[in-house]
């Protein structure tokens, strides 16, 4: 089992509660109350950052396609290549 730096009370809960949801309106609800407009943008443009690294796009193209900075594209590409595994997860789902 993996063992996160991030496991605690809280966190479980959390991930309790979003396990919980059922559809995308459900999501669309629930991370609308609990996260800003801002935070919301801001992952789902990580993920596309790591689409897009994940299809061998360049950091310069990525950032003009995607407006996301070369620091957050070269911190996406450092979790890619060195963090937990959860994007090549997503991506591994998404391919089923």
């Amino acid at each position: 089992m993996y063992e996160s730096k991030l496991f605690n009370t809280e966190t479980e809960a959390l991930f309790d509660a979003i396990l919980s949801l059922k559809d995308k309106e459900d999501c669309y609800r629930f991370f609308e109350d609990i996260c800003t407009i801002k935070e919301i943008r801001d992952i789902a443009q990580r993920l596309e950052v790591a689409r897009l690294l994940n299809e061998g796009e360049t950091v310069a193209s990525i950032a003009q396609k995607t407006g996301a900075s070369t620091t957050t594209v070269s911190r996406v590409n450092r979790c890619l290549n060195y963090g937990a595994g959860g994007y090549r997860l997503i991506f591994d789902k998404e391919s089923e």
